[in-house]
């Protein structure tokens, strides 16, 4: 029931808007959950006792509670079922839960996002509540107690993740990056480094992140030794920024990978070298060699390039000149994966959100709990990340297929058709 709307517009609980979004939330809260009861009962209407009685009915409503939506605060009473069927494996009884709203439910998935942006924004847990009582109307549920306890359990959660087995997990393609973010760690110039996957069957999923220093060798031969040690096997290609220690780590650890250097950081590093009057001429033509049809098109780009440039800028040109096979390696793989392999853009593109909600904190910090709120918001960011293109084609580049112009030319023999 709406509340009675004061002389300014407002209410007791708000903005008369803000009643309406809230009774809406909680009306279709109550229609999904009155429907999900009755198509369960629906059914089981067929278990029955010896005497013919169902053993799953409705049973009228359990107490009212409050549950915190992105929407504010609603109030639901949820329906109760009498189930009464035995599981014949365990001799135990049977009973329903609600997959919409379980028991133990007080607050939607969307809510829990918004807690690791609060910490990492420098909020004491004490100030949890008066932020989201601003938004939310209410912050039952959320107490300083609740928010410490989610946040020890984040930090359980990215020691789980970092300890996790490999073994079943097939990463086909690698990035490599290490992401510098205003956020409490170890050292004042410490970075996230991410190593992010692509899986055979073409989706994309966080490897590992930990931190350390983005140009440090041990720190990158660390996590991928640890990551060798939990069965990872070694990628096909791996791409990454020309200057990170990642290389040497790499060639130490997976010495089998090929390496990609990322364009973007390329172009960036070359712009240095040159005056401002010269750069967009110059990324202009820096963009012809990757973008080229092949790779013999790319290598008469990067001449090009050399000719234009060569005797004014010879330091701008040695950049691309020493690096060429690095840089033109994603032409023998799958035109269709071009576009995901030139770049480390699913790395940055993760972290470019999570920049924009970090600042540097007030207070002592833990490096742990800061790198567990980072990796909650990577976790979430990952449920919305979308394959490559052609994702059948990763297992045949797994295989040892050859391509030729970004076609497949060479087929192995296990995967014949």
């Amino acid at each position: 029931m709406l509340s009675v709307v004061n002389a300014d517009g407002t209410t007791e609980t708000g903005s008369l808007i803000d009643d309406i979004v809230r009774e809406g939330a909680r009306r279709m809260l109550a229609a999904a959950l009155e429907a999900e009861v009755n198509a369960c009962i629906a059914e089981l209407a067929d278990e029955r006792d010896e005497r013919g009685r169902r053993l799953v009915v409705r049973n009228g409503y359990h107490q009212p509670r409050e549950v915190t939506t992105a929407a504010g605060v609603v109030e639901v009473k949820a329906p109760r079922v009498n189930d009464k069927r035995i599981d014949e494996a365990t001799g135990e009884r049977k009973r329903f839960s609600s997959a919409i709203l379980p028991s133990w439910c007080r607050k939607s998935p969307r809510i829990s996002e918004v807690l690791p942006l609060l910490y990492l924004h420098g909020l004491p847990s004490g100030d949890f509540v008066l932020a989201l009582e601003q938004f939310l109307g209410s912050a039952a549920g959320l107490s300083p107690a609740t928010i410490t306890r989610l946040t020890t359990q984040w930090q359980a959660d990215h020691a789980a993740f970092s300890e996790r087995d490999l073994s079943g997990s097939d990463y086909v393609y690698v990035w490599a990056d290490g992401i510098h973010l205003r956020i409490r760690l170890r050292e004042a110039k410490s970075c996230v480094l991410v190593l992010m996957g692509v899986r055979a069957d073409g989706t994309k999923e966080l490897i590992a992140m930990s931190d350390g220093y983005r140009e440090s060798a041990d720190s990158w031969a660390d996590l991928l030794r640890d990551c060798a040690r939990r069965g990872m096997r070694a990628p096909v290609l791996a791409v990454g920024d020309g200057v990170l220690g990642f290389w040497k780590a790499l060639a130490e650890v997976f010495p089998e990978a090929r390496h990609q250097r990322c364009w973007v950081h390329k172009i960036a590093n070359v712009a240095n070298a040159l005056p401002k009057s010269a750069q967009p001429g110059a990324k202009k033509a820096l963009r012809e060699i990757y973008n080229a049809e092949d790779r013999e098109h790319a290598l008469k780009a990067v001449s090009a390039f050399a000719k234009t440039y060569g005797a004014k800028f010879p330091k701008a040109v040695k950049k691309i000149t020493d690096d060429t096979d690095e840089l033109l390696a994603f032409y023998d793989f799958p035109a269709e994966h071009w576009i995901h392999l030139r770049t480390t853009n699913p790395i940055e593109s993760t972290f470019a959100t999570v920049r924009l909600r970090t600042k540097v904190t007030r207070g002592a910090g833990s490096a742990a709990a800061a790198l567990a709120m980072v990796f909650k918001l990577v976790e979430s960011a990952q449920q919305r990340w979308r394959a490559v293109n052609a994702p059948h084609l990763v297992a045949l580049v797994r295989a040892g297929a050859r391509f030729e112009r970004g076609r497949l030319v060479e087929r192995p023999e296990a995967v014949a058709a």
